[in-house]
């Protein structure tokens, strides 16, 4: 089995995760907000890349059923409904609704994700849902590969340390696993960290900067460690959560 790491979608090419099972990472904020959405009722999740797609794309649905949602530069979309914090994808604003969600990082490399067998999007706060998922594909013999979003098509220092995090768990069960420089990289920076995510998050520069804009309180949300026990699936270009009423 191969446990590949790759660092933002720039260097990203179709044969990284042709055939793959792919986990991409957005720790700050995307990934965090896409499981906390499905959590709290969210019918789905479609990722696009601009503010301008989810405005043509909201044309298909009865705006009654859809919130626009997204942020650039980390504030909330003029004109849409929801941002890109956790605490506002609460029961009551987003039950039963299809979220078009764009982003500056994290929804570009969910997109880029086009011709993997399976795609989930993981974070601190469904690590151990995510993690089982890809315990479950590497004991039917696939391979792995975890995408890290990062900032502006970046390294993100938080987005690595979470990788590391799950290829420390999948290396458990897979002592023969193969791992690319990166993997080991990232390894070496959960030892680093482990759950003291406040000191990950106050010395990554993304972390800092949604500190200074005001979003603490998001930094709290995306560091709240398994709350919330989901496992988003991406397939047929929309995110729903994995279970009895998800169809590949």
């Amino acid at each position: 089995m191969r446990l590949d790491v790759l660092f933002g979608v720039g260097a990203l090419t179709p044969g990284d995760v042709a055939g793959r099972v792919v986990a991409v990472i957005d720790v700050l904020r995307a990934s965090s907000t896409i499981a906390t959405a499905l959590a709290n009722g969210a019918r789905s999740i479609v990722p696009l890349e601009s503010s301008d797609e989810v405005v043509l794309r909201s044309r298909q649905f009865e705006r009654r059923d859809v919130k626009l949602a997204g942020e650039r530069r980390m504030l909330p979309i003029p004109g849409f409904d929801l941002g890109n914090s956790p605490g506002e994808y609460t029961p009551e604003a987003v039950e039963g609704k299809t979220i078009l969600f764009a982003t500056t990082n994290g929804t570009p490399a969910l997109v880029a994700t086009q011709g993997a067998r399976d795609v989930i999007v993981a974070s601190y706060v469904n690590l151990k849902a995510s993690l089982a998922f890809l315990r479950t594909a590497a004991r039917g013999g696939a391979d792995v590969m975890i995408l890290c979003a990062g900032r502006e098509r970046h390294f993100a220092l938080e987005d690595a340390a979470c990788a590391g995090r799950i290829v420390r768990g999948l290396m458990r069960r897979r002592p023969d696993v193969a791992l690319n420089d990166a993997a080991q990289a990232c390894v070496l920076l959960d030892r680093r960290y482990g759950d003291r995510l406040d000191l990950l998050f106050a010395d990554a520069v993304h972390g800092r900067a949604l500190a200074e804009a005001g979003f603490s309180a998001d930094l709290d949300a995306c560091a709240a460690i398994d709350a919330q026990e989901v496992v988003p699936v991406y397939y047929d270009r929309q995110i729903t959560k994995l279970g009895p009423g998800w169809e590949r």
